[in-house]
């Protein structure tokens, strides 16, 4: 209930506004929501991929690059107001048959994505594979760190769902990121996003770009590319 307590009061086109909050004694506390018909954008994704009757519709990247920047917008505006949401991901989205994306929390991520969560020996199950390097060793939570999360989450979309370090022990990620070494380039991604992917996986910190500059970034590579496979 944490982060939907700081969600509350704000809004913007790409947050999934609370509509009601339903808190009773011995009880546990129920949230309501608004309804997005094609709902959780990882599983979206992945159902792109499959091409079956009965799935979306396959979108090409001319559509992913567009909700990318819808996920960054919100992003900017949470940063703006210092609420960090520290889950950033696909599994943490929602959308619609328009492609129209929003933001909501983690409050069912770790029932419905476990996979994506691993205790690294501190009793805590945390999103590894999005987690900045001062996030694993340290527990550093800031808009910075939300920042390489992004980085990793549009990893997601050039790759329809794709689990991110798949090939890499968990507890030998913090190791692995020191020594320099990231996620590869995905097939068909430009070398315009995954440059903007590389900027947000810095080590410093403070050479991260921030969310509006991402926001700039790729406004103006989807107006000058425009459809690209």
């Amino acid at each position: 209930m944490q982060l939907h307590d700081k969600l509350r009061g704000l809004h913007h086109r790409n947050l999934l506004p609370i509509t009601h909050v339903c808190i009773r004694e011995r009880e546990k506390p129920m949230v309501i929501l608004p309804y997005m018909n094609w709902g959780n954008l990882n599983l979206f994704l992945r159902q792109c991929k499959l091409v079956e009757a009965n799935k979306p519709q396959a979108i090409s990247q001319q559509d992913l690059v567009p909700m990318a920047i819808q996920i960054a917008c919100g992003m900017s505006y949470l940063a703006r107001r210092e609420v960090f949401h520290k889950d950033w991901a696909a599994r943490n989205c929602v959308i619609d048959d328009t492609l129209q994306v929003k933001i909501t929390d983690n409050a069912l991520s770790r029932d419905w994505f476990s996979m994506d969560y691993h205790c690294l020996g501190d009793n805590e199950n945390r999103p590894v594979c999005w987690m900045a390097l001062e996030s694993l060793v340290n527990n550093e939570l800031s808009s910075t760190s939300d920042v390489w999360a992004f980085g990793v989450m549009l990893w997601e979309f050039m790759t329809l769902g794709q689990m991110a370090y798949v090939d890499t022990d968990p507890f030998e990620m913090a190791a692995y990121l020191k020594d320099g070494y990231r996620i590869t380039q995905p097939i068909n991604c430009p070398d315009e996003p995954f440059a903007v992917m590389a900027c947000c996986w810095a080590l410093d910190p403070g050479e991260r770009p921030k969310f509006q500059q991402l926001v700039q970034c790729l406004t103006e590579f989807h107006a000058a590319r425009g459809a690209y496979v």
